[in-house]
């Protein structure tokens, strides 16, 4: 039995836990805090989830594990048969990942309900050995949520409408993909349905002030979340046959232009940042103005890993692509080159190996 190192609010380890659900693999959430030194020396870095397997190897990162486990686990297949429709399920997860984290984080750490719901579970989880007042604790761990990924990465008064429009504008475009369709991409989940999962699941499925917004607009997605955790008993899936799409369907379009304004923009940026030295950057997206953003090493990892997904593609699935990301956000996709390399994972090592977190000391300072 795998054991899965995370939290039972977790972002990513509830990704990871929907896709073992559905692969039918036994797992053990345990916490991280009383294993911190097993998975430094194992890791490097102290991150949710993290994954001890029975042969003793350690794996790390959402997107790598789930990755790894489908080849060992390929049926039924979370990856669309369609190069284009694949290459579509690489990006949207990968902007889920990393562009609704920061809207999942404000939703759970600005709104008052919310951050002392998520503060006590985290209290109890993480701090149990520290001899404090509770409340202390509680206290403690909501001004490193805040403070770190939160107005540490973005989120101020000039920008908050602009987070939740992020939310609110990615819920309609899963709407629009979910009316004819019980998952995303097809009848069953795919790479992309469990990179959604992350968010709409622990924070904004669980967390009181985005989950009555999405009850209130977004039944179909309130309704896919459940779909998506109870995907194991689902008949094609049982029988080892999931039916993707074999052309990126017509209403997928508001989704991919969210995508590019908003995701694509943040790795070019952070990209450009890295390439020229600081630790902070700006951005404007959506003519939206973000100050002293912190810059990530990861998240060039992740705009390579998306541009080696799309030079693997060949030319006619290329202008495939291209047809449907008509956006000048999306040339980062292709151009000649990139103003940044990140050294990281260059022998394809992952989800094995040493990990690095995705801001450079794990929370934004």
């Amino acid at each position: 039995m795998m054991k899965i190192y995370g939290s039972r609010i977790s972002y990513y380890t509830g990704k990871l836990e929907a896709f073992l659900r559905y692969k039918d693999i036994p797992y053990q959430l345990l916490g991280t805090e009383e294993h911190r030194r097993r998975i430094l020396d194992n890791v490097g870095s102290l991150q949710m989830p993290v994954v001890e397997r029975d042969d003793g190897r350690w794996m790390s990162d959402s997107t790598p594990i789930l990755l790894q486990l489908e080849k060992e686990h390929p049926a039924p297949s979370i990856l669309p048969a369609d190069p284009a429709v694949h290459f579509l399920a690489l990006l949207m997860e990968d902007y889920a990942d990393e562009y609704l984290w920061r809207p999942a984080m404000h939703y759970r750490w600005n709104y008052s309900y919310d951050r002392e719901l998520a503060s006590s579970v985290l209290t109890d989880e993480l701090l149990n050995h520290i001899r404090l007042p509770r409340f202390m604790k509680r206290r403690k761990i909501q001004q490193r949520q805040l403070g770190g990924f939160v107005t540490g990465d973005g989120v101020r008064k000039e920008t908050w409408d602009h987070v939740e429009a992020g939310y609110l504008n990615a819920l309609s475009a899963m709407t629009l993909l979910l009316k004819d369709r019980r998952f995303l991409l097809g009848d069953a989940p795919s790479l992309a349905d469990f990179g959604f999962f992350g968010p709409m699941f622990r924070h904004f499925g669980q967390d009181p002030t985005p989950q009555e917004i999405m009850r209130e607009r977004a039944p179909d997605v309130f309704a896919w979340v459940s779909r998506m955790w109870n995907a194991r008993s689902e008949t094609a899936a049982q029988k080892g046959e999931a039916h993707f799409v074999t052309e990126p369907p017509t209403e997928i379009a508001p989704l991919l232009k969210e995508i590019c304004e908003t995701h694509l923009e943040q790795l070019t940026a952070n990209a450009a940042a890295y390439a020229s030295g600081p630790a902070r950057f700006s951005m404007t997206i959506q003519d939206c103005s973000y100050a002293n953003m912190p810059v990530s090493r990861y998240r060039v990892a992740c705009l390579e890993k998306l541009r080696a997904a799309f030079a693997a593609l060949n030319q006619t699935d290329q202008d495939r692509v291209r047809g449907l990301l008509s956006y000048p956000q999306a040339e980062i996709l292709w151009q000649p080159d990139i103003p940044a390399a990140s050294g990281y994972d260059s022998e394809n090592a992952a989800p094995f190996g040493k990990a690095i977190n995705v801001y450079a000391k794990g929370i934004p300072q």
